[in-house]
């Protein structure tokens, strides 16, 4: 069977190629194999886009050399498979007759095979038009930085900070004064002194006299 249409070649590298197809005999060289082993139609996903349904049908390997692993990541639900060497992509319409692929329509396919991508600047307009949920709180309710006061944010005042500065002073600015072991001696030993006159009888004076 002879055709003209366009498929899409994927290298092991993950890189994209449109390529020629002029029959649908013999595809494995196509994909640059010189023996189909172990080469046949692995997966059809059916989509529709833009009232258009699309069957794209891939052909590849299932077993190869080491090093030789396919890096395109493909759509679910063989997105775990593993291929080898390269891939073919090819497309078909609802009555399966093989029509044109191109890069540009399959990365549409692509999109939509794995529910769609997020577009950033979509996204970030969206916030952009987003209300702040906190510009009806009170400001008596929010931290000076603007953030709710929910327990969890504890907002320092100026008091706080001089707190925290006089506890984290140089400790070069502050006279250390320790008691030395002699100095407690000392101490010990006047009152010592001073306890000496806390019996009577070893401090009182007596006066003895020879008169009778």
């Amino acid at each position: 069977m002879t055709v003209g249409t366009i498929g899409i070649l994927i290298e092991k590298t993950g890189e994209m190629k449109e390529v020629k197809i002029t029959t649908l005999e013999n595809l494995y060289k196509v994909c640059k194999f010189k023996k189909p082993d172990n080469f046949d139609r692995r997966h059809t996903w059916t989509v529709k886009l833009k009232k258009n349904k699309y069957n794209i049908k891939l052909y590849a390997r299932d077993e190869g050399r080491a090093n030789t692993e396919n890096k395109y990541d493909l759509p679910p639900p063989i997105d775990n498979n593993l291929y080898f060497g390269n891939i073919l992509l090819l497309g078909f319409n609802s009555d399966d007759e093989i029509i044109d692929i191109s890069i540009e329509l399959w990365e549409q396919i692509y999109e939509k095979l794995f529910g769609g991508f997020e577009n950033l600047k979509d996204t970030s307009k969206e916030d952009e038009l987003e209300e702040d949920e906190l510009d009806d709180v009170p400001d008596n309710m929010k931290t000076k930085e603007g953030y709710l006061k929910d327990g969890f944010i504890v907002e320092n005042s100026d008091d706080d900070d001089i707190g925290l500065e006089a506890e984290y002073e140089d400790v070069n600015d502050i006279e250390i004064i320790t008691n030395s072991t002699d100095d407690s001696d000392e101490d010990d030993s006047d009152d010592d002194d001073d306890d000496d006159c806390g019996s009577e009888l070893e401090c009182e004076d007596y006066v003895y006299s020879d008169e009778d």
